[in-house]
C-alpha cells in the first residue's frame, strides 16, 4: 500500500505511544516525517520519539499555557497551505491534553482537521479491566483536593456506567480512600499503571482491598495511572415486583425513556430509578 499524500492546509491529530515506542502506526510516522511542522505539548519529550525513528522535522511548543496564542500562528500556517501535526506527550491528543481550542478554532475557520488513530491510555486500560464496556463514561482527572474530589464522586455515585479516570500516582492512596468513603469499600475498582511499559500493572479488587494493596506496596505509586470504577448496581429488590413486571412489558414495545415514564406515572415511583434499572437490565442481557 502506498503512503498517503500529506494534504495541504490540514491539521493532523496524531496519536503517539503511551509507553512502548513500537506502538505507533506507519501512517503516524509518515505524517510526522512529512508535515511542515509538528506542534508538541513538550518538544523535548516528542524529540525522543522522533529521534527513535530518525525523523528530523521542525517542531514548536503548544501546551496549556500558550495554546490561545499558538492557535492563531498555526491557523495562519494552515491558511497559507502548510500542514501541521499536533501531538501530546503520550497517547491521543485532546484526551485530557491540550488542543481543544486549536481544533475548534481551525474548524470554525473551515480548515481541515484529520485524526490519525492510535494509542489512548483510557481505552487501553478499559479494554483490559474486565468491566462492562458497552457503556462507559470518561471523567478525565479527578480534582486534586479531597473535598472537591469527594463532591465529584458523590455526583457520580448513582452512575450505572463504568467510569474511567486519570489520576496522579502521588495522590492515588488519597483518591482510593475517598472512593471508599463515598462509593463504599465494596465498589469494584481497577488500577492500570504504566501501561505498555516494563512495569505494567493492571490490578483489580474492591476499593477497600485495593487501598490496602497500595498502602503495602509503595512501588505501585509510581508512573502513569488510570482508575476504572464499576458503575452503580441498581438493586431490583428496591423496585416492587409488579412495577418491574410492567416495565419489562413496556420495554418490549418501546424505548426505555418512554417505558420508564409510563411505568412511573402508573405506579407513582421515581422515573430515574426505573431508568437506571432498565439500563442495568439491558447491560446484563
Amino acid at each position: 500500500m502506498s503512503e498517503q499524500i500529506i494534504q495541504p492546509s490540514t491539521l493532523y491529530i496524531v496519536a503517539t505511544p503511551i509507553g512502548n515506542l513500537a506502538d505507533i502506526s506507519k501512517r503516524a510516522l509518515h505524517v510526522l516525517e512529512n508535515v511542515d511542522v509538528i506542534a508538541c505539548e513538550d518538544t523535548r519529550h516528542t524529540q525522543r520519539l522522533l529521534s527513535a525513528y530518525s525523523i528530523k522535522n521542525r517542531t514548536m511548543s503548544m501546551h496549556d499555557h500558550n495554546e490561545r496564542q499558538r492557535q492563531e500562528q498555526i491557523a495562519k500556517l494552515l491558511q497559507e497551505g502548510k500542514s501541521v501535526a499536533l501531538v501530546s506527550d503520550a497517547g491521543t491528543p485532546l484526551i485530557s491534553d491540550p488542543g481543544f481550542h486549536l481544533v475548534r478554532h481551525c474548524r470554525q475557520l473551515g480548515l481541515a482537521v484529520s485524526p490519525i488513530p492510535g494509542a489512548c491510555a483510557a481505552i487501553s486500560a478499559l479494554s483490559a479491566a474486565g468491566l462492562p464496556t458497552d457503556r462507559f463514561t470518561f471523567e478525565g482527572f479527578l480534582p486534586s483536593k479531597s473535598g472537591a474530589r469527594q463532591a465529584t464522586l458523590n455526583d457520580l455515585a448513582s452512575e450505572t456506567r463504568t467510569m474511567v479516570f486519570y489520576d496522579a500516582p502521588r495522590r492515588a492512596i488519597d483518591t482510593v480512600e475517598d472512593i471508599v468513603k463515598v462509593l463504599g469499600g465494596e465498589r469494584y475498582v481497577v488500577m492500570a499503571r504504566e501501561l505498555t511499559k516494563t512495569f505494567e500493572t493492571v490490578h483489580s479488587d474492591t476499593a477497600e482491598n485495593l487501598l490496602a494493596w497500595l498502602q503495602e506496596d509503595p512501588n505501585q505509586l509510581k508512573g502513569e495511572m488510570v482508575l476504572i470504577i464499576e458503575g452503580h448496581k441498581v438493586d431490583p429488590n428496591k423496585i416492587p415486583a409488579n412495577v418491574v413486571a410492567t416495565l419489562k412489558l413496556l420495554l418490549s414495545e418501546m424505548k426505555p425513556k418512554k417505558a420508564c415514564a409510563i411505568a412511573a406515572e402508573i405506579y407513582g415511583v421515581k422515573k430515574n430509578a426505573l431508568y437506571e434499572y432498565a439500563l442495568a437490565m439491558k447491560t446484563t442481557l
